[in-house]
């Protein structure tokens, strides 16, 4: 049986040298230390050893477990470190590579006119506000001098939740919500931009949903010229100062009187063309003194005070700046559309 046993140490130990594979070496380790192993082969012979010969036997068959285990564990770490070794290897990063260059993105254009408006009145001594896109029929209309069964409501049909809450049509309801807070003291001057919505059929000039900018200045003594040289200062800075504009009696029913505002056109500069429809003008925003109806409601004694309010759409005027010809480009999330504008 000691033959047995230094035989089989030596042939382990020749097996585990020989192998280059970490799972090959498991197969060995089982082989011949498991349950149904060579060693414990050699071992259930024991009983028929002699009471002198079995703790030689014993202690041999420990000291051949304890090699065979140690040679085991050696080769083991040595094939892991191997195997390490090489995957760095196939894995290595050529830093003298150039890299790949990052394609960094931008903002939106319209998120980009919408600062750049807001920046402009910010300058002008406005302030941002901003409200709620669902709304309530009072706010989007009745506040706004538009009663129920108005006809001019027929021209901002919308998406109605419930009776009384809709998708607001316009971001004149934040008009008429700032002055109700700001009653104790008069004096309002903000612009609010947002998402609105209408039932409306999309083409190139048409969507269900767009942005719009609404501003409102109401205090003591707030004239037509004042809104005058508020406009003109706008289409300047936003166009260039090259840039003339015009108002046109309109009608809205939360202003009187109402004014359409067009700029002299930039490709003919105002001789006419085909952009400007042979007029030499481009329509850009409606505009008007506050009705007295709406002061009232909001608190305001119209014999006292006075005011302008004026509203845009920023994808009209993005169009204009920057030659678009479709309003569906805007929310299309075409990447090639959208990615000539980063540094616009």
């Amino acid at each position: 049986m000691k033959e047995q046993l230094e035989l089989l140490e030596k042939e382990a130990i020749e097996k585990i040298e020989q192998t280059a594979d970490i799972k090959e070496l498991q197969s060995i380790k089982v082989a011949y230390l498991g349950k149904k192993g060579s060693l414990t082969g050699v071992l259930r012979g024991m009983g028929k050893l002699s009471k002198e010969e079995r703790p030689v036997i014993g202690e041999l068959a420990n000291s051949v477990r304890e090699a065979i285990t140690t040679a085991i564990e050696q080769k083991n770490e040595g094939l892991e470190h191997a195997a390490l070794e090489e995957k760095l290897t196939d894995e290595a990063i050529d830093v003298t590579l150039p890299g790949r260059p990052v394609h960094a993105g931008g903002p939106h254009l319209l998120t980009k006119i919408v600062e750049e408006i807001e920046d402009l009145f910010i300058g002008m001594g406005f302030e941002v506000r901003e409200g709620p896109e669902v709304e309530t029929d009072y706010f989007n209309f009745e506040a706004l001098n538009l009663p129920k069964d108005h006809p001019a409501r027929d021209m901002q049909d919308t998406f109605y939740l419930t009776n009384e809450l809709l998708l607001r049509t316009h971001t004149s309801p934040v008009q008429a919500r700032t002055m109700q807070a700001y009653e104790d003291s008069k004096s309002v001057k903000m612009i609010c931009p947002g998402k609105v919505y209408r039932r409306d059929t999309d083409d190139a000039t048409h969507s269900h949903q767009f942005t719009q900018i609404e501003g409102l200045y109401v205090d003591k003594h707030v004239k037509m010229s004042d809104l005058k040289g508020i406009l003109d200062t706008f289409a300047k800075k936003l166009f260039g100062e090259d840039r003339e504009i015009r108002l046109r009696p309109s009608f809205f029913p939360f202003t009187e009187p109402s004014v359409e505002m067009d700029i002299s056109c930039k490709v003919c500069n105002g001789e006419g063309c085909s952009v400007c429809k042979g007029t030499g003008w481009i329509e850009i925003l409606g505009a008007g003194m506050v009705h007295p109806n709406v002061l009232s409601m909001a608190g305001y004694d119209p014999k006292v005070y006075s005011g302008f309010a004026f509203g845009m759409g920023p994808e009209r005027i993005a169009m204009l700046k920057y030659g678009i010809n479709d309003i569906r480009q805007f929310y299309t999330n075409d990447i090639r559309f959208l990615k000539q504008f980063h540094n616009a």
